[in-house]
This record gives C-alpha cells, sequence and structure tokens, in this order.
C-alpha cells in the first residue's frame, strides 16, 4: 500500500464572518438603535433588527455597519441571500479602508460572488488588506501568488505573506507554509521547518496539517520516524472529516502501523474517505472487497470501487480493474476492457499492469488490441468521462 504525500492544499479563504465588527471610534450614532444594540440582536439570532440597525448606521457612512451589513446579505441573515447587494456593501466599506471588507471582497472577485469573476481585482482589494497586516487577506494573496491567479506566479512571494499570516497566528497559513517547507517551492526545502510550521497549525486544530505532521511521523522525514505519533495525527484529522486522512488511517490498519491490526477498522475508514470521493481509498476499499480482507468478499463490488477510482485516474485501481476484466472478476470477462484498462495503468506509471497488457496481447488479435487501445485514448483524452462505451 502507497503512502500519500504531503498534501498540498492551498484554498483560498471564504468570506470572513468570525464575528461582526465592533463600532469605529468616532463613529456617527443614529436615533434608534444603537451599533451595538444591532451587533446584540445580531449574536440572539435576531436578524432581521440587526439588519434595521446595521441599515441606519450603514447610510450614514460607518464602515463597520457597512461590512456587516455586507456579511448579512452574503449569508443571507434577516434578508434575501443577494450577493451583489453583499459587494456593494463591501465596497463601500473598503473604500473607506476596511480591511475586513476589502479581503471580503477580494473573496468575492475571486470567485465570482456578486460580481464578474477577476482575479487580478481580487489581486488588489487584498493586497490593500494584507498591507494593513490583516491575516487572511495575508493568506489570500499567498495563495494568489502560489496559483499565478491575477498576478504572475511567484513562490518566494507566496512563503513571504504566508509567512506574514502565520506568524499571526493564521492555521492555514501556517499550514500552507509547511507546505512549501515540505516541498521546496519557493524556499529552500527543509523537513524540519515543514514539521514546525505543521505543528503550529495541527495543535491549533487544523486538519490538513494534523494529516500533514502525521505524514512526516510516518515517513521520518523532519522529525524520528513514529508510526504511533502518525496515527494519532491521522485519527484527529480523520474524525474531522480529513478524507485523505481517513485513507491513510485505514492503511495504518490494514498494516499494523502503528496501531494493532484491524482490517474492519481499515474497511470502516477506508469507505468513509471512498465516500467523500478519496480515489486511494476507493481503490483500497475494492482491494478489500476483492480479497475479503474485514468484509465479505464481494467481486462485484470491488469492481465498483475499483472503478469509481479509476476514473479519477488512480494507476493502481486502473491496474485492479484491468485485472479483474481479465479474469471475469465480478464482471464479465472481456479482454478488450482489460487491456485498454492495463494501457491505461501502465501509462500512468504502473509497471505490474504493463506486464498484464502484454501478456494479454499474446491472446489477443491485432483488431482486438486495435480497439483496445482506441477505446484506452478516448478514456484518457476525455479525461476519464469516455471509459465505458
Amino acid at each position: 500500500m502507497e503512502e500519500t504525500r504531503i498534501q498540498n492544499r492551498l484554498i483560498r479563504r471564504g468570506i470572513v464572518a468570525l464575528a461582526l465588527l465592533a463600532a469605529l471610534p468616532g463613529a456617527p450614532v443614529a436615533v434608534g438603535q444603537t451599533f451595538d444594540e444591532a451587533v446584540a440582536a445580531y449574536g440572539r439570532g435576531d436578524y432581521a433588527t440587526a439588519v434595521r440597525g446595521f441599515l441606519v448606521h450603514a447610510e450614514q457612512g460607518d464602515a463597520s455597519a457597512q461590512y456587516n451589513l455586507g456579511l448579512m446579505y452574503a449569508n443571507g441573515e434577516g434578508v434575501l441571500k443577494d450577493e451583489a447587494e453583499a459587494v456593494r456593501w463591501y465596497r463601500l466599506a473598503a473604500e473607506q479602508g476596511d480591511a475586513a471588507a476589502q479581503s471580503n471582497l477580494g473573496v468575492m472577485y475571486a470567485t465570482g460572488r456578486g460580481v464578474l469573476k477577476d482575479a487580478a481585482e481580487a489581486v488588489r482589494w487584498d493586497r490593500l488588506a494584507a498591507e494593513q497586516g490583516y491575516a487572511v487577506a495575508q493568506y489570500n494573496l499567498g495563495l494568489m501568488y502560489a496559483n499565478g491567479e491575477g498576478v504572475l506566479k511567484d513562490e518566494a512571494e507566496a512563503v513571504r505573506w504566508y509567512r506574514l499570516a502565520a506568524e499571526q497566528g493564521d492555521a492555514a497559513a501556517q499550514s500552507n507554509l509547511g507546505v512549501m517547507y515540505a516541498t521546496g517551492r519557493g524556499v529552500l526545502k527543509d523537513a524540519a521547518e515543514a514539521v514546525r510550521w505543521d505543528r503550529l497549525a495541527a495543535e491549533q486544530g487544523y486538519a490538513v496539517a494534523q494529516y500533514n505532521l502525521g505524514l512526516m511521523y510516518a515517513n521520518g522525514e523532519g522529525v524520528l520516524k513514529d508510526e504511533a505519533e502518525a496515527v494519532r495525527w491521522f485519527r484527529l484529522a480523520a474524525e474531522q472529516g480529513e478524507a485523505s486522512a481517513q485513507s491513510m488511517l485505514g492503511v495504518m490498519y490494514a498494516t499494523g502501523r502503528g496501531v494493532l491490526k484491524d482490517e474492519a477498522e481499515a474497511v470502516r475508514w477506508f469507505r468513509l474517505a471512498a465516500e467523500q470521493g478519496e480515489a486511494s481509498a476507493q481503490s483500497m476499499l475494492g482491494v478489500m472487497y476483492a480479497t475479503g480482507r474485514g468484509v465479505l468478499k464481494d467481486e462485484a463490488e470491488a469492481v465498483r470501487w475499483c472503478r469509481l477510482a479509476a476514473e479519477q485516474g488512480d494507476a493502481v485501481a486502473q491496474y485492479r480493474l484491468g485485472a479483474m476484466y481479465a479474469t471475469g472478476e465480478g464482471v464479465l470477462k472481456d479482454s478488450v476492457r482489460a487491456h485498454m484498462w492495463s494501457n491505461i495503468a501502465g501509462a500512468n506509471g504502473n509497471a505490474s499492469a504493463r506486464e498484464l497488457r502484454d501478456s494479454l496481447e499474446r491472446d489477443m488479435t491485432r483488431a482486438e488490441v486495435s480497439r483496445a487501445t482506441v477505446l484506452a485514448r478516448a478514456c484518457m483524452t476525455s479525461d476519464y468521462q469516455d471509459c465505458e462505451p
């Protein structure tokens, strides 16, 4: 069973909604509901009252109220969800220099919510907020540099912005900075430094970092190899629903690494990850069904899970599916489809699949090999959307 590599999950942060902004000192006071009363109404779930209160202050130019009103329109709280209206209020606050509003306006442009998608405009607003020290915007700006969205790709610049956010304790930025050190992107590769940043994020409960830290312990990268510690971190991430961690926890139970071997428990974790679409888990679940390990042997179910993984490009699953077509396990024996899938898996780097393909050819006609090759090409060029005519 292969181990998954460090997870390079550079995900754009969503709309900031951890708490409504407090009123700025010197903000105008409206007759009727005060700003604090509107905040209190929001806190107790009386969104309609909160909207009315924020609207009065927002129309007087209070940037915090404008931001809060944008947030409520973005989330559909107390008003019908209206992302264009959210953008309008965010913009009014952002133009007054409100960093949270600038950051959220950047998110709206980056994702095309309430406004035409415009990565360059997203970068502009992210930068304005980031230069004020706003950690979420620093993280998002790092992400734009890492991916080359709205700006020329520059991984060193991505590292710089991630570091600024990470040093403020932003867990997502700490995790991504760990990825950059682990992979040597934008910075000299340094496994120990990767572990340090992963740990800071993992100890905040950030699931991706917990998974990555588990991998570092499992592989002995930047830290002494400790499979029991790897299992501990995989479990923490897996219990949060992190599919890659669930899959790796399944591997640890299936092989008895860092934990007592328990194939039924392995199946349980593989299934949780597989149902989220994790290809490696789908492949392993197929293997477990094919061999009757931890579950009643069911060749048809093995085919189903291997096919799901194969159609995501998983070479091991593609090889297994080819082998099942070759022997007629769980599916009608079909040398053409066996050749097709083994050829695809071989092209994707699976040496066993290449051996199977060459073995099959010895008993196939030239026309059958030609048809299998046509099917394989159609499958791969369609990004696995046209694989089973």
